[in-house]
């Protein structure tokens, strides 16, 4: 009887378990390794978006300083024309009215220089800015993504030890039924014993089915969250642990606050941002100043190309703007408020911060509390389990004894898990909050 139920099992764990006759190997990942995935060749899609963004705004920089940078051009020109020399001002005897046609050409060369422009420099700072505002916002994405990473591999770690502590839930039910037929033979237990843990067994199978399903799932989770192929095998190397999800922090509630202010990129990227919304402002501002440029021209021209003769121009042009219908005042308001509002949000994200911290702490001291609770309660449930199954077997109670030590060993078991779990997520949560996440191990 006993070989027979534990048969069942096997069949069972195979029966959830995917088919791997023809599936490639599992990609073996522990915990540490998968949170560096973040930053490796191939980051999670949204890695490598933050990192686009990040070179278009290098790219526009080189937009920006293209102001104040030489610009040269060529140029040809061939014309067939005539003009009226009276429209031209000539008017002398013998010159006639039309003159004409005839054929020019002209080849040139032409460049242009800004020798002082304080609105361009203001541009190419605000250009700047926004590089390290991107740079921070990609950084930024880096710890959201190895948050998720960590949260996706705890949940499977966690469904992972669902399923082995289903499958000893169905191993001790098996091991009941084994006993209450034993018992039956023997004459010191009522049929109704057997029943009842056979009727645990179908409950313990149908449990360890659903764990099966549930680890498979949250394996989908990570490999998306990787940015893998949802159809790529892996196998958790790392359990969950009570150490999983740790991570080099400061000490203290001061000191890991001081170090998220430092740190966070959330918070470095809005203060670039409000920055470079400064540089811009005063670009704007700095529109009202005058602007000097060089430009320079030489070429050849004439009617016939063997009789065409250099010519050549230089200058200097001062422009200084007066009035553009007051759209330099309008833009500057709203590049003023564009500032004003990345000051509300960064004095928002800073509180974000402390807050963040604060509640990862408490939410860490509270995983630490039930921890202990938890082995307790476990330790307890195990004894008595076996304490019920002494009874049972000399025949002083019936198994109803059992099979509730067996429920209370069961959410005891659970509830070890839940404290694991809820210790490692708050590790990683306080490792997020100070800006540390790609640093879990």
């Amino acid at each position: 009887m006993a070989s027979r139920n534990r048969s069942l099992l096997v069949l069972l764990v195979a029966a959830t378990s995917p088919l791997s006759a023809q599936a490639p190997p599992a990609l073996r990942l522990s915990f540490a390794e998968a949170v560096r995935q973040v930053t490796g060749e191939a980051p999670p899609p949204a890695v490598a978006i933050a990192g686009f963004r990040a070179d278009a705004a290098s790219a526009r920089v080189r937009q920006t300083r293209a102001a104040l940078l030489p610009n040269l051009s060529v140029s040809g020109i061939w014309a067939n024309r005539d003009f009226n020399s009276k429209a031209q001002g000539i008017s002398f005897p013998g010159v006639p009215t039309v003159i004409g046609p005839f054929n020019s050409y002209d080849g040139r060369v032409r460049v242009t220089q800004t020798l002082f422009d304080l609105s361009s420099l203001g541009r190419l700072s605000a250009a700047r800015g926004q590089v390290s505002a991107a740079a921070a916002e990609r950084s930024a994405v880096v710890e959201n993504a190895a948050q998720n990473v960590a949260v996706a591999y705890l949940r499977a770690a966690r469904a992972q030890a669902v399923v082995a502590a289903r499958l000893a839930d169905s191993v001790l039910a098996a091991d009941l039924v084994t006993l209450a037929a034993a018992q039956q033979q023997a004459g010191v237990s009522a049929a109704i014993d057997l029943t009842r843990a056979k009727t645990q067994l179908a409950e313990a199978a149908g449990r360890l089915i659903v764990a099966t399903n549930q680890l498979e799932r949250a394996k989908i989770d990570l490999v998306r969250a990787l940015g893998l192929d949802p159809a790529t095998p892996i196998a958790l190397v790392d359990t969950l642990r009570a150490d999983l999800g740790a991570a080099d922090l400061p000490v203290g509630r001061d000191a890991a606050v001081a170090q998220a202010v430092a740190a966070r990129p959330d918070l470095a990227a809005e203060q670039a941002r409000e920055a470079a919304a400064r540089q811009a402002a005063s670009a704007i501002s700095a529109e009202r100043l005058p602007r000097l440029e060089l430009e320079a021209d030489y070429g050849l021209s004439g009617v016939r190309p063997p009789d065409a003769i250099g010519t050549r121009q230089i200058a200097v042009q001062v422009t200084l703007p007066i009035l553009d219908g007051f759209r330099r005042e309008g833009r500057l308001a709203e590049q003023q408020a564009t500032v004003r509002e990345s000051q509300v949000r960064g004095r928002d994200l800073r509180q974000q911060v402390a807050a963040d911290v604060d509640a990862a702490l408490i939410d860490l001291r509270s995983a630490a509390a039930q921890q202990t609770v938890a082995a307790e309660r476990l330790e307890l449930a195990r004894q008595e389990v076996s304490q019920a199954r002494q009874r049972f077997k000399a025949g002083v109670a019936g198994n109803i004894e059992v099979i509730n030590a067996q429920e209370t060993l069961l959410r005891a078991r659970d509830a070890d898990l839940d404290a694991r779990f809820a210790a490692a997520a708050a590790r990683i949560a306080l490792a997020r909050s100070v800006g540390a996440a790609r640093t879990l191990h």
